[in-house]
């Protein structure tokens, strides 16, 4: 039976995928997250962007937004939820970036971000002139964890959560499951065993997990 290793705490109905296909796995948080004080006088943003759904949490109810650019399905559907009209959404940073710099350039925008965020749409940003400033709403702490047996993957969400798996663990032959293009890329200098989620969701990247490993055990996705 295969053994994986998620990075990131699996809901019950995520960890039932796993169990169904008869993949064994451990799991663990290679990060948490913690809000910062949100000391502000701003009340109101007309043009708001967000990568990631924990920027949006790290300021709501705290500002009011008038249009959102986001990356990722899920984060997109927090905020129309929260009655946020999402203009653009994209499944990575740099896609976002050139969805702004297209229709979007004479904008301005305030950047929700964490601690440890990428620089591809802030360098693309300003290299093609596009007005915006930076908050930093929170800050992401590295869990680092060692481990002692082998796995057959191990499921990657976030650049964050790989340099927190390679502080003290070797680099590995297990397949690498990431969860994007970003955290594929960020993991290239520790494996080329790379599969790609072809969505950017949980969900997703435990498809490719169960293709890989027990292609017959798929009718529950």
């Amino acid at each position: 039976m295969a053994t994986v290793l998620s990075t990131k705490k699996l809901t019950t109905a995520q960890q039932q995928l796993l169990l169904n296909a008869k993949i064994g796995f451990v799991q663990y948080n290679a990060i948490s997250i913690e809000f910062l004080p949100f000391l502000s006088n701003i009340d109101f943003v007309e043009h708001a962007i967000f990568t990631s759904k924990n920027a949006f949490k790290a300021i709501q109810g705290k500002v009011s937004i008038k249009s959102a650019f986001v990356v990722g399905n899920k984060t997109a559907l927090l905020l129309q939820q929260n009655n946020i009209e999402v203009a653009e959404m994209a499944d990575n940073a740099l896609e976002l970036a050139e969805k702004i710099i297209e229709n979007h350039q004479h904008k301005h925008f305030l950047f929700f971000c964490g601690n440890k965020r990428r620089d591809e749409l802030p360098s693309e940003l300003t290299k093609n002139k596009v007005s915006f400033e930076e908050r930093t709403v929170y800050k992401t702490n590295l869990n680092y964890t060692k481990f002692q047996q082998d796995f057959n993957g191990i499921l990657f969400f976030n650049p964050s959560g790989i340099k927190s798996y390679f502080k003290k663990n070797k680099k590995t032959d297990s397949i690498a499951f990431c969860i994007g293009t970003t955290t594929a890329n960020a993991i290239k200098k520790y494996t080329t065993n790379i599969k790609i989620a072809t969505k950017p969701s949980i969900e997703n990247v435990l498809v490719q997990v169960v293709k890989t490993f027990n292609k017959n055990k798929l009718s529950n996705f």
